[in-house]
């Protein structure tokens, strides 16, 4: 980054009224945005500043959800400073360590645990800058899976010939799922990456998009991950400990059995890697953020296998596998 860059010309300008002290600061990371993060480091400490344009990406509805976890007892980064207008943020520094670097087999079980642990208090939290979080309802739902179709199945492999009866069957499907499910707070990118490791403890981030939805999906969208698979007997385990967890605390009706609990588990991660599918080849054609498409795969392996456990899924996952994976097959992106 240099002083021509208008948008870091900004941001510098700003640390230096706010910081008044010697400082330097190098680029750390862009994310699936058009935020940019940068380490500060000054002779007491280091920060890290973000810049987030505010015709692009507002940083209230961060500040807002930063603001409402932290009063629900979550740890979240502190605020040092602020300006809604420049699009500017002064953050604590969590260092670089997020929790996918540090899982393995044998201590998988005890982070998720943890991480599982605090989406109870997530979904408590349903309302951020004294306004309800917005509903994930179906239309809602909708938009996201037709994400696959716009931009996997139509920018990117350029199919001809989509069942769209088919999709939208079984779209449907899901929906449902979703739509009967318990609703309350929803973090929405709930997954190893979004977690940061400080002093040993899980930190919350990226929650700008938090939402009110249902319960299942949080868990699912840590529990199978987009970056990385985990056995289904550690998942199986996991998921019934968030159930009792969630039948401990109250948040779930004595009707909803673990079986139910299954399948909305089952269902909204499958919408969840449907979505993420052409989320990631968006992020390819319209971003020019090509390293997501090495993500692709293991969405595609999720919907294959676990549409393919429900028998009104299963011409999904075998279309799937036949049509999509064997197009990105021929792309040598398998």
């Amino acid at each position: 980054m240099t002083l021509s860059d208008p948008r870091f010309l900004c941001l510098h300008q700003w640390l230096q009224q706010e910081l008044a002290a010697d400082f330097s600061i190098e680029l750390i990371s862009g994310d699936a945005s058009f935020r940019r993060y940068f380490r500060v480091v000054t002779a007491k400490n280091t920060l890290i500043a973000v810049d987030s344009p505010p015709e692009l990406v507002p940083i209230k509805p961060f500040v807002d959800m930063d603001l409402a976890f932290a009063d629900a007892g979550l740890n979240v980064p502190a605020m040092i400073a602020t300006d809604e207008a420049q699009g500017l943020m002064l953050l604590e520094d969590l260092g670089d360590i997020q929790l996918g670097m540090l899982l393995t087999r044998d201590n998988a079980a005890d982070w998720y645990q943890q991480a599982l642990d605090l989406l109870p208090a997530v979904y408590r939290v349903t309302e951020a800058g004294a306004k309800a979080l917005p509903d994930y309802d179906a239309a809602f739902v909708q938009r996201e899976l037709d994400i696959f179709n716009e931009w996997l199945l139509q920018a990117h492999l350029q199919l001809e010939h989509v069942p769209h009866q088919l999709l939208q069957s079984c779209f449907d499907l899901l929906i449902t799922s979703a739509m009967e499910q318990p609703k309350g707070g929803m973090h929405r990118d709930y997954h190893s990456r979004n977690l940061m490791v400080k002093d040993n403890q899980l930190v919350v981030i990226d929650f700008q998009d938090a939402v009110c939805g249902p319960i299942s999906y949080d868990p699912v969208s840590l529990l199978r991950d987009c970056y990385v698979r985990w056995d289904d007997k550690l998942v199986s385990e996991l998921r019934q400990y968030y159930f009792n967890l969630l039948r401990q605390q109250g948040m779930l009706a004595a009707e909803v059995s673990e079986q139910q609990f299954s399948r909305w588990f089952d269902l909204m991660g499958l919408q969840r890697h449907i979505k993420a599918a052409g989320i990631f080849a968006r992020l390819h054609h319209r971003d020019g953020k090509s390293g997501y498409l090495k993500d692709i795969p293991l969405t595609l392996t999720y919907i294959v296998d676990i549409a393919r456990r429900y028998p009104e899924l299963q011409a999904l996952g075998d279309w799937v596998e036949a049509v999509v994976v064997a197009e990105l097959d021929k792309k040598g992106q398998l």
